[in-house]
């Protein structure tokens, strides 16, 4: 991660109501950020930008999502989320309407909307940003570094951690 530095000079900004962190900014190179491995699929994840991270106001990731797997139907109470389909297809379900998606296509997840994913015959490559940051704590509760044992759980522990974090499953 290369870290950027700010001056500390003050700068005009068009909202007063933004103040600065004191955080630096970073760049991360190609297969830079924490890299895990999903507990359900195996998939990998990488969280680019989180709280743990300095950016409070929204969590950015890649997941991968193996084929046949999906993402299970579930919403979060208090966070917008935004999908950006960067390989794969499969359909996409908001509020129990089914539509299908491709690569390229952007989903907009509003707070407590109810969504899944299916991809019965493609890999996914999704990047996801949630706002505000949070739920990469989740990720981090679930699933495991590479290189380590998946960890287990049953539906009533994973409900229970998921519900600390905003998360909600059906």
């Amino acid at each position: 991660m290369t870290t950027i530095r700010h001056s500390s000079s003050t700068r005009s900004h068009t909202s007063s109501k933004r103040k600065a962190t004191g955080q630096p900014g970073y760049l991360l190179g190609p297969g830079g950020g924490e890299n895990l491995v999903h507990f359900r699929d195996g998939g990998a994840i990488s969280i680019k930008a989180s709280p743990a991270t300095g950016s409070d106001k929204h969590t950015l990731a890649t997941q991968q999502v193996m084929k046949s797997t999906g993402i299970p139907l579930h919403r979060h109470l208090d966070m917008d989320e935004v999908f950006y389909v960067l390989e794969g297809h499969g359909t996409f379900s908001l509020n129990g309407a089914a539509y299908p998606f491709e690569r390229g296509t952007t989903i907009f997840i509003p707070q407590n909307a109810w969504h899944e994913l299916k991809n019965p015959d493609s890999e996914l490559l999704l990047l996801w940003v949630v706002t505000p940051g949070g739920l990469d704590g989740f990720f981090r509760d679930t699933c495991a570094r590479p290189g380590e044992l998946p960890k287990q759980f049953t539906s009533e522990n994973l409900h229970a951690i998921a519900l600390q974090y905003g998360t909600e499953f059906r």
